[in-house]
């Protein structure tokens, strides 16, 4: 039997009010330009993502990566298009796409999932659980950026991302896949291996309020609505709120997932040409939370089993949960003067995490505590963390181009405690030092603080050779510094007060020529990087390392097209990255130490476009090969499929939506242990989604909508992903694909 959070987490009649409340007095949050319409992106800048893509010969927006999107008919309803000002390849999903095929409860890795050369696993259903796995050709999370605005965010200790924990599905407008690292102006502690930008809605300019609520499988609700002030100032004064709230038993046994959103985001001209813009958003998630399955444990109790409820087992659902509180918000301005262009967002972003999990739930640790030998051994843990920052861009037409300039300055601080527990007594298990002064000391695996700055100038050049061609250059400087205090060092269980900074120096080039007004093409050479994961400092004497560890890097070569018509949208690109200073590890005489060596050699094509057929028939299609090869040992790079691909056809006339994808994975390689090498065969899955609108001749209500997807139309439940290994045995523990399932919603348009 699942379990639902509902039950533990009780949601007073109030609870809504309150939600309202804390988005009004929340941080705050700016974005320069609206991205309205069925795609978000009717040839218009959005000038809210990292990296720094010229959108014209004369570029006058500095958010980074100036997504624009075909304006056209098949534009319009493409699930993913290339860019015809694109410097590097990218991947735009607009947000019909997002609103009519990605569930309810789905998040931003649902969406990219559609992507070439992107794998994602999601175990428990769309947003149901963090996804443990999103693959952008290879590079794994933490070796990539995710934006949400324009804005880095990460944790800083690994600088990877909590998926479920920011903004929902209704609160995002539009999601851009940037395979590269982009130009100098792409900001963000893991350029590594590309940047996955979130940009959020933003206010219509007429008042409205829509409500939706949708259910589906697994005792899965979901209940919000979104408010539009309109203008309702003389100065052009807008506003959008958007209150959620949605619980699930999950697909996995004993794996509910209970969550509460909020999003506030307030849009203010200031003259001609200024805007001043505010947003913030809130979010609350309880979750049950597994961590995968042996091979034995599916055989016995079915692909999806994740926890139980037994409470003498260390894998209880009750022993293995997770209490998440975030926030995030920023203030920007915008403005644009006798040739001067000025973007500046101030931000901050919190997470605080309440973390607690049996010893080894799905391993052979047996039972047993200082306190008795049958009671029930398992972890409670804290993260939390909090990130202050601002992003400044500088413009200024200069000769034949356009100089652009700018700094990212981020403090993140943390928190990272981790205490051995004895769940049966619900109290701390003195088993790490027991002679130590006090219980808590005697029973901590970790308890520390740490701290990150990054401080990362820029500056760059587009020079417009021709009308067709231009050219941009620039270098980006980057400095980090980890400062560590830890009264217990994780892994070593010692105490460590320690400092160390990094920098690097990263130079970019592309070339852009348009053949004509609706065929480009570029040519990008670039070096990404990755800061130093705090890791490194996990040992007992950190300089005996650090002082050789220099930050991994990656050098990129790619070439792309793209073509846009009103009826037929195609790019495709090739690609070799050379990654190099991969960081490892070593024992001497029992000492950890690590250090350079070896790398990933990465190369490959990717393809997609979507052809309109005519009578409101359209047909969609991507595809990639893909090859990672480490070169200390020549084996196949880990979560990197060897070819993905999609197919898809659409229906949009009028009212009417409806879309049939298929999205398929090649084989996957995973080396669990030293004695395990999986392969993870290739695998498909097929969804199904339609909906209609119409006017239900109702007063007050402008139109009604319902809409239903069907998601793994042929209940594909094969293992999709390695999950991990138990704790004793290292016995590997594996993912499956959520079997056939549904969600039915409806949503209306007042006023």
């Amino acid at each position: 039997m699942t379990r639902s959070t509902s039950a533990l987490y009780h949601c007073p009649p109030a609870y809504l009010a309150l939600c309202l409340a804390m988005a009004i007095a929340a941080p705050v949050s700016a974005q320069d330009t609206a991205n309205s319409g069925p795609a978000a992106a009717n040839d218009q800048t959005t000038p809210n993502s990292t990296s720094s893509t010229p959108s014209s010969n004369n570029a006058k927006t500095l958010a980074g990566m100036q997504v624009t999107a075909n304006s056209t008919a098949v534009g319009a309803i493409a699930p993913t298009q290339g860019s015809t000002i694109a410097t590097q390849p990218q991947s735009i999903i607009g947000s019909t796409y997002i609103q009519e095929n990605i569930p309810p409860t789905g998040d931003y890795t649902d969406i990219v999932a559609i992507s070439p050369s992107v794998y994602t696993v999601t175990p428990n259903g769309s947003g149901l659980m963090e996804a443990p796995v999103v693959s952008i050709r290879g590079f794994q999370d933490g070796q990539y950026n995710v934006t949400f605005d324009g804005i880095p965010w990460m944790d800083s200790n690994d600088f990877t991302h909590h998926s479920t924990s920011y903004f929902t599905n209704q609160e995002t407008s539009s999601v851009v896949v940037d395979r590269g690292p982009g130009t100098a102006g792409t900001l963000g502690n893991a350029t590594f291996g590309g940047t996955i930008s979130v940009d959020s809605i933003d206010p219509h300019n007429q008042f409205g309020i829509s409500p939706y609520i949708s259910f589906g499988s697994w005792e899965t609700a979901v209940e919000g609505a979104r408010i539009d002030t309109g203008s309702f100032t003389s100065s052009g004064t807008t506003a959008v709120l958007n209150v959620q709230n949605s619980s699930s038993d999950g697909y996995l046994t004993d794996a509910g997932q209970r969550r509460q959103s909020v999003f506030a985001k307030v849009v203010q001209p200031l003259g001609e040409n200024t805007t001043l813009t505010f947003a913030g958003m809130w979010n609350k998630l309880d979750q049950y939370v597994p961590f995968g399955a042996t091979k034995a444990q599916i055989a016995q109790y079915g692909v999806n089993y994740g926890l139980n409820d037994n409470p003498a087992s260390q894998a209880y659902y009750r022993y293995n949960q997770d209490q998440i509180n975030t926030n995030m918000g920023y203030i920007g301005l915008h403005s644009e003067f006798d040739g001067w262009t000025i973007d500046n967002k101030a931000y901050t972003y919190g997470y605080n995490h309440f973390g607690f999990n049996g010893e080894d739930p799905n391993g052979e640790t047996p039972n047993g505590t200082a306190y008795s030998p049958d009671n029930v051994p398992g972890q409670h843990m804290r993260n939390t963390n909090r990130s202050w920052g601002d992003i400044f861009r500088l413009s200024k037409e200069i000769g034949p181009g356009e100089v652009r300039t700018g700094v990212w300055y981020d403090h993140q601080d943390d928190i990272r405690w981790l205490y051995e527990f004895d769940d049966t007594l619900n109290q701390l298990n003195p088993v790490i030092a027991p002679g130590a002064p006090t219980l808590a000391l005697a029973s901590a695996d970790r308890l520390m603080t740490d701290s990150l700055v990054t401080i990362q100038p820029f500056v760059e050049y587009q020079w417009n050779i021709t009308d067709n061609a231009y050219f941009v250059g620039g270098v980006k400087y980057n400095y980090f510094k980890r400062d560590l205090e830890a009264p217990v060092n994780q892994k070593t269980e010692t105490p460590l007060d320690y400092s160390k900074d990094w920098n690097a120096t990263l130079p970019s080039a592309a070339f852009h020529y348009a053949f004509t007004s609706n065929w480009t093409a570029y040519a990008q050479w670039a070096k990404g990087f990755l800061a130093p994961n705090l890791n490194l400092l996990y040992v007992p004497n950190p300089s005996v390392s650090d002082s050789a560890v220099q930050p991994e890097k990656t050098t990129n070569i790619q070439l792309g097209t793209t073509w846009s018509s009103d009826r037929l949208t195609l790019s495709g690109d090739v690609y070799k990255i050379d990654f190099n200073n991969f960081v490892q590890s070593s024992k001497i005489g029992g000492i950890t130490e690590f250090y350079n060596g070896g790398g990933v050699h990465y190369k490959g094509v990717e393809l997609e476009g979507t052809y309109m057929l005519g009578g409101g028939f359209s047909v969609y299609a991507n595809g990639s090969l893909n090859r990672a090869i480490q070169t200390t040992d020549g084996l196949w790079n880990a979560n990197t499929p060897h070819k993905t691909a999609a197919l898809g056809f659409i229906y949009s006339d009028g009212p009417v939506y409806a879309s049939l994808v298929d999205k398929f994975v090649g084989k996957t390689y995973y080396t669990a242990n030293a004695t395990d090498d999986t392969p993870i065969g290739g695998y498909a899955i097929t969804n199904f989604a339609a909906s209609y609108k119409f006017d239900p001749h109702i007063s007050d209500v402008k139109d009604f909508k319902i809409g239903v997807q069907l998601n793994n139309l042929f209940n594909n439940t094969h293992i999709n992903a390695l999950a991990g290994t138990t704790v004793a045995d290292s016995t590997p523990l594996f993912w499956t694909i959520p079997a056939r399932n549904f969600n039915f919603t409806i949503t209306a348009d007042l006023f």
